[in-house]
């Protein structure tokens, strides 16, 4: 790698590692892991960056977190996680700006499988369709869609009342 192709990655990087890093934060449910996994992906992306540098280096970087994700709970399958905390507890009214809404999202989201939570963050933080969540996953079209439905219907379960929430700007 030349030194053009060394600045061009060291400012990639210093631009986008804020927004990768929230991804990989709500697809892990931990800084630490979202940590790992970014440096993950951005290791195995580095030695094609001669050829990504004209393409789209972040699309190919976050399909790659995407696939190591879902490799890294596909090797940790046989650990289950258990939430200790109390996901169905009802919040009210919080005066500090939805802080409360996204502190239940946060508890549901960790509460789902892996799986799930992975395809509620690409579909609905990252607004991808469903055949790009398949493409990125490397999924049927139809998995993508009965896992979206299951964990949105897992969320419903475990935040009843989050209409009641409110959310302030």
């Amino acid at each position: 790698m030349d030194e053009d192709d060394r600045a061009r990655l060291a400012e990639f990087v210093a631009n986008r590692t804020p927004a990768l890093m929230r991804v990989a934060y709500l697809l892990t449910g931990d800084r630490h892991t979202a940590e790992d996994l970014f440096q993950s992906a951005l290791a195995k992306t580095i030695p094609r960056w001669r050829e990504l540098r004209h393409a789209d280096p972040e699309g190919y970087l976050r399909t790659v977190m995407y696939r190591e994700q879902v490799s890294w709970w596909r090797r940790l399958r046989r650990h289950r996680e258990t939430s200790l905390t109390g996901a169905n507890e009802r919040a009210g009214p919080d005066p500090s700006g939805g802080a409360d809404v996204r502190l239940a999202m946060r508890a549901a989201l960790r509460a789902l499988p892996k799986a799930q939570r992975t395809v509620v963050v690409l579909r609905y933080y990252e607004d991808l369709t469903e055949n790009q969540v398949a493409a990125a996953l490397g999924w049927p079209v139809g998995t993508v869609r009965s896992r979206t439905n299951r964990a949105v219907a897992r969320l419903r379960q475990l935040l009843p009342d989050i209409e009641l929430l409110e959310v302030r700007p």
